[in-house]
């Protein structure tokens, strides 16, 4: 069973695991949109925050991060207790789990990655965050799979569009080149004619001035 919230502003999604089992499904099964939280040298839960596409960590509105930390807060045994913890967070996808690990236990690919922000006791805002908490069942493998091939279809459609564009850009180029190229030949085609005329004009009035002279 997975855990969903909403953030205050209601534009984003929080979730987490019930137990330390099912934060080993979350370690799997991430988003690249998700960013993992958790209290800083205590048991806690693991929550999650799923951004919208394209967003990055600098992206992440300052209110939306306290969700993200009081609720990890509030869920943790050690760390409710306190006036103030410290919260670690990091994209999902600088989780690194290996074989040795216990189950929920993480570290980091890149740990310069990691960001980390003091939050207060505010159980106002968690209760506003509690009331929106759904308990649901979903496939989690599935809808990684799904998301991925999401991603990879909009990165081909992304392709084709920019090599289209290219297409379309080589194209005008040519035809623009042709076009001056067109000008040039034309431009040499009148100018020989006017000489031509120029020429045969003098040609006329030579004749002309003999025929006066004799």
């Amino acid at each position: 069973m997975v855990l969903y919230f909403k953030s205050r502003c209601g534009e984003y999604t929080l979730y987490m695991g019930k137990d330390k089992y099912e934060n080993e499904d979350l370690i799997k099964y991430g988003h690249p949109e998700d960013v993992w939280f958790h209290v800083d040298d205590l048991s806690s839960a693991h929550v999650y925050l799923r951004m919208k596409p394209e967003m990055s960590l600098d992206d992440v509105p300052e209110d939306l991060l306290i969700d993200c930390a009081s609720l990890v807060k509030a869920n943790s045994i050690q760390g409710c207790k306190k006036s103030s913890v410290y919260v670690v967070y990091t994209r999902w996808k600088n989780l690194k789990k290996t074989s040795d690990m216990v189950e929920g236990q993480v570290s980091y690919h890149r740990p310069d990655n990691v960001r980390r922000i003091a939050v207060e006791k505010n159980n106002t805002i968690v209760r506003q965050i509690e009331k929106t908490r759904k308990e649901l069942y979903p496939d989690l493998a599935k809808e990684q799979s799904d998301r991925l091939h999401e991603i990879q279809r909009g990165k081909k459609q992304e392709y084709k569009r920019a090599a289209k564009e290219k297409q379309v850009a080589v194209m005008q180029a040519r035809q623009e080149k042709e076009a001056r190229s067109y000008d040039r030949i034309q431009g040499t085609e009148e100018s020989l004619l006017a000489n031509q005329v120029e020429a045969t004009a003098d040609a006329t009035a030579a004749e002309e001035y003999e025929d006066d002279f004799f």
